[in-house]
């Protein structure tokens, strides 16, 4: 499968604050909250939802098609992606802004507060799919990732139009993005991607009940954290599919984006959906033992092994030709 996705290449500054944030929070004054935090640790990554998935893709033998939009800033970054399967000639270099930049601390509870500074992402909205399509010979499936929500939107309704396949994962532009702007994008999506409050969030949001949006797409993954993985379409049994054990939680950015990337790949290997989901939640697994969302590595008889050890050797029997 040719596969586009589109969204966030950014530039990820991670900060760990050795308290909780609960502990800072006066409930009676939430309404004029002021803290600042002391941090033990700045670690700059590599990241951004898009180019975090395709990282993912690409570290399982794809070749994912990167689309987005960055600042002169991106050569490293760019060689970085190349020598890791992605394919980035389809990204758009800005002549006046930088990079966008992600600012996310993380509490010992793995909560996070986060910001995110835009910069050339804001002409995203510029890209037109058609080019892309024509480049590489068609596209199969686009992945819609938070970006400009301009370009969200675009991107989505250009999918309609050309007839494109997409997938949508709105995620942390929910909170920016009306109600009407995610109907656009959730209407005749083949995916639909969120975690468990994402999920109440854009049913709020829509004023879409969960069976009103599952008039609308073909198949709604549901991630659940420490409680896995559910798939829900419209007339059929729900698919729950438990989460991959995690051998040392380290960092939490990019954990569903890795998820991401595991299931789009298995999908693009023509796999069943609880099949997607499990390597999904492995990949998802490698990502939060890692610091940062694009520093786990993988090899083939690693990933297959932990995979056995998780769902059975039946399961790992259908996923070990696809490994690189």
């Amino acid at each position: 499968m040719r596969i586009a996705v589109t969204g966030s290449i950014a530039t990820d500054h991670l900060m760990t604050f050795p308290g909780k944030f609960t502990d800072q929070l006066v409930p009676d004054q939430l309404d004029r909250v002021s803290l600042s935090f002391l941090v033990d640790e700045l670690e700059v990554r590599r990241g951004g939802i898009a180019a975090n998935i395709c990282y993912g893709m690409g570290s399982l033998g794809h070749r994912p098609i990167l689309v987005g939009a960055v600042g002169d800033d991106f050569a490293d970054y760019r060689s970085w992606l190349e020598r890791h399967g992605v394919d980035t000639a389809s990204v758009h270099v800005s002549e006046l802004r930088h990079t966008a930049r992600f600012l996310c601390t993380t509490d010992e509870d793995h909560n996070q507060i986060a910001s995110f500074y835009a910069g050339a992402m804001s002409e995203a909205r510029d890209i037109e799919l058609r080019p892309v399509a024509d480049r590489v010979g068609g596209l199969d499936l686009v992945m819609i990732s938070p970006n400009d929500p301009e370009a969200m939107i675009r991107h989505t309704e250009e999918c309609r139009e050309r007839g494109y396949a997409f997938a949508a994962d709105i995620s942390q532009q929910l909170a920016r993005m009306d109600g009407a702007d995610i109907r656009t994008l959730v209407e005749g999506a083949s995916y639909l991607f969120t975690n468990e409050y994402e999920k109440g969030l854009c049913e709020q949001k829509t004023g879409w009940s969960d069976a009103e949006i599952l008039d609308r797409v073909q198949i709604r993954i549901t991630t659940l954290g420490a409680k896995g993985v559910v798939i829900t379409r419209k007339g059929q049994p729900e698919i729950h599919v438990p989460a991959a054990p995690v051998e040392k939680a380290v960092e939490p950015t990019g954990v569903g984006d890795a998820f991401r990337a595991g299931f789009l790949s298995a999908v693009a290997w023509g796999l069943s959906l609880e099949r997607a989901a499990q390597v999904g939640n492995l990949l998802a697994a490698h990502c939060l033992e890692s610091p940062g969302p694009q520093e786990y590595r993988l090899t083939g008889s690693t990933f297959l092994e932990r995979f056995t050890d998780a769902y059975g050797q039946a399961a790992a029997d259908e996923v070990a030709p696809h490994l690189p």
